[in-house]
Parts: structure tokens; C-alpha cells; sequence
């Protein structure tokens, strides 16, 4: 099963990957976007059953490794609980 951590910068912290991202689509002509963040994605594949153990643990490894929490924020869910875009 996979788990699924997401890790954006927080609100207050400046993010000038996304304000780059923000200003080329302007340029391409996508007028309505008002404002972009960029963060990082990780997907950790976990042996057995992802049970309530397991997330605490990958909890652990997000606040140990994967994110910065004086300037990151992050979520941990399964990889189940996002519904996917159509494309």
C-alpha cells in the first residue's frame, strides 16, 4: 500500500518557485490564475497494512526528514483518500 506525504511551504513563508510558476502562465495566457504555491510530493510504499500505526510513523519520517516544520507544512493520507483528475 502507499502512503502519500505532501509537503507545501507555509502561507507566511515566501515562495518564489511558485511565484515563478504563477508569472509564465500569465505569459501563456492563463489570465485567471491568481496565485501558485510549489511543494514536494512523496509516495512511500509500506509493506502489510497501512494502519493507523503505519501513518503514525510516516508522520515520524515527515517531521524527521521530509519536511522542514519551521517553514514546511505537510499532510500524510493513503493514496486512496485523493480522487483523481480527469485529463
Amino acid at each position: 500500500m502507499r502512503v502519500v506525504v505532501e509537503v507545501m511551504p507555509k502561507r507566511e513563508i515566501l515562495d518564489p518557485q511558485g511565484k515563478a510558476v504563477r508569472g509564465a502562465l500569465a505569459r501563456l495566457g492563463f489570465d485567471a490564475v491568481r496565485d501558485v504555491r510549489q511543494g514536494k510530493r512523496f509516495e512511500i510504499e509500506v509493506a502489510g497494512e497501512v494502519d493507523a500505526d503505519a501513518l503514525v510513523r510516516v508522520h515520524e519520517m515527515a517531521e524527521t526528514l521530509l519536511a522542514n516544520p519551521v517553514i514546511e507544512d505537510f499532510t500524510v493520507h493513503t493514496e486512496e483518500t485523493l480522487a483523481p483528475v480527469s485529463q
